[in-house]
């Protein structure tokens, strides 16, 4: 049973580490800031989901509350985030809102079951050509999703899948709207210039309250908030499990791992930036414990997925954050906006919460980092292109999981390559047998006599390698007095490699000496379980292989 304590809050340390009023004056200035970045941003990122603006604003104020007041990191920001923008639409899509908040409640519990299992470092292990590969496919996706508002197209249905929807753009190429390209578009360029010379200014913010000013006042022929969604709701409902369907829970399942996987993810990668700009350490499974609260919560209250949000926390750090209460703070300023400014926020044009997703999109292509992998080994460019190209032509939740087997295949391919066995001489390999080239005779080596076989390992001996071990065991030369088997370079002996060095040492012990020289008690043990003690009694062991030369040489004489 794991201890209780280790899953205490960050806002719990604060608190008790002593927090003032300086520390709460600096929270309240940045949570301000971060909320006025992240209010148009929560709003475009729901209606690029499929779903309305306030679902966004929603998420924004119950997950990112309960991800700062629960969660392992200071200053950890959480909301809607473009990641999710491909998985929401799809479940949409295809399972209704219902089966969305069935997934993200789901997701949660799911979250919720790996943080109480200590998987909060095991999931940064997903290498970096399969998050650069769905990110930077999420990325196209969200462009692509994009095209109709920064044109100004009309579409009756937006397939989800990525062929389908360009047919349909192309379908729709007689409704351009010259005025909502030509809005985005100056949308796009001051967002840009502005980030350029004046990076300190909520950007997204600015730009949305003049487009939305200068469709009002010149009275634009483009399309709102309130003219596609009918207005704005300054409410939150109370919270309801009235969307569940317990028929459902089969097929909406895979996309809850999904969700849950990505919400794991990039809260963890955010935590780490965090840790990186400010020099403290984030509790990972505190993390997927708030992480999982915060989904339940945004599903309860008819939101949709959460997690941290990297541009968001490193927003808030650079306004001076010192704890929790910023993000806090953050979604209640959220809320006293929702509320406040509700008659206002349906004339926000959907041109420009277009082009700040735009913004969002190649941000989050990492076109940098895909680069650089592309110059990578083979296998690391084919995890790279396998992920990007099933994110965009298939489906985020197959992406992941082949870019991570693939990635697995390619790391034990490497890992077996590292595993060598010098035998005195060279393996024969399929077409040197088929070229009928005969095996040169054993040499002995080290002064030691011609009946003594010595074989070094190098290596991981593990199921990757045991073809490799099994050739070379099998290819030691006639019948031999004694063996000394060098494994003070084997870090690693898995059953399967035991196996195979087990059947040797069954028949090598039947003949003659077998002295395994500097393995480690890890080694040692690995080869107890698949071998039993009967055997290993008849094997001789060595610290060293002076001390092994000794015994195989007493054992010849």
């Amino acid at each position: 049973m794991r201890d209780w304590r280790l899953f205490l809050p960050k806002t719990v340390t604060v608190l008790r580490q002593g927090y003032g009023f300086a520390d709460f004056r600096s929270d309240i200035v940045a949570g301000l800031t971060v909320a006025i970045v992240a209010l148009p941003l929560a709003m475009a990122l729901a209606i690029a989901s499929g779903t309305t603006p306030e679902k966004g604003l929603i998420t924004a104020v119950v997950a990112g509350f309960l991800i700062s007041l629960l969660g392992g990191s200071r200053f950890q920001i959480g909301g809607p985030t473009g990641a999710f923008v491909v998985i929401v639409y799809g479940v949409i899509a295809q399972h209704g809102y219902d089966g969305l908040l069935m997934a993200t409640l789901l997701a949660g519990l799911i979250l919720i079951a790996a943080s109480l299992a200590g998987m909060g470092a095991l999931i940064k292990y997903i290498p970096d050509p399969v998050t650069t590969g769905f990110t930077s496919g999420i990325a196209v996706i969200i462009l692509v999703s994009q095209i109709a508002d920064f044109l100004g197209l009309k579409l009756t249905a937006a397939p989800a899948e990525l062929l389908p929807k360009l047919e349909a753009l192309w379908a729709a190429r007689a409704t351009f709207t010259p005025v909502a390209a030509g809005l985005a578009a100056a949308c796009l360029a001051a967002i840009l210039i502005l980030r350029r010379i004046a990076p300190r200014l909520p950007v997204f913010l600015i730009v949305t309250i003049a487009a939305a000013g200068g469709v009002a006042m010149l009275n634009l022929p483009v399309e709102t908030i309130g003219r596609r969604f009918g207005g704005f709701t300054a409410t939150i409902a109370p919270p309801t499990l009235d969307f569940w369907s317990w028929g459902k829970v089969q097929a909406v399942l895979p996309s809850a791992f999904t969700i849950a996987l990505l919400a794991g993810l990039e809260s963890l990668l955010s935590a780490v930036v965090a840790d990186q700009m400010t020099g403290r350490r984030h509790r990972s499974d505190v993390e997927l414990m708030a992480q999982g609260v915060a989904n339940i919560g945004s599903a309860l209250f008819g939101g949709i997925p959460a997690t941290g949000a990297i541009a968001r926390t490193a927003t808030s750090i650079r306004a001076h954050a010192r704890s929790p209460v910023a993000g806090m703070a953050h979604a209640a300023f959220l809320l006293l906006f929702m509320l406040l400014l509700a008659g206002l926020l349906g004339y926000i044009p959907l041109a420009a919460l277009a082009a700040i997703l735009v913004v969002v999109a190649l941000n989050m292509a990492e076109t940098h980092r895909f680069a650089q992998l592309l110059r990578a080994e083979p296998g690391d460019r084919a995890v790279l292109l396998t992920t990007f190209g099933l994110t965009v032509l298939v489906d985020l939740t197959v992406a992941i999981g082949v870019g991570v087997v693939l990635a697995a295949l390619v790391f034990m391919h490497r890992m077996a390559r590292l595993a060598e066995i010098e035998t005195g001489s060279p393996l024969l390999d399929e077409e040197d047998a088929d070229r009928g080239r005969p095996r040169e005779p054993y040499a002995p080596n080290f002064g030691l006599p011609a009946d003594v076989a010595v074989l070094t390992f190098h290596g991981p001996l593990f199921f990757g390698s045991a073809s490799t071990l099994k050739d070379a065991l099998d290819n030691v030369g006639p019948r031999k007095r004694c063996y000394i088997l060098r494994l003070e370079d084997v870090p690693l002996l898995d059953p399967t490699g035991a196996l195979a060095l087990a059947d040797f040492l069954k028949r090598a012990t039947a003949h003659g000496e077998v002295v395994l020289s500097g393995a480690s008690h890890a080694v040692l043990k690995a080869l107890m379980r698949a071998t039993g003690k009967a055997l290993l009694r008849r094997t001789r062991l060595a610290p060293g292989f002076d001390e092994a030369k000794a015994m195989a040489m007493a054992a010849a004489g």
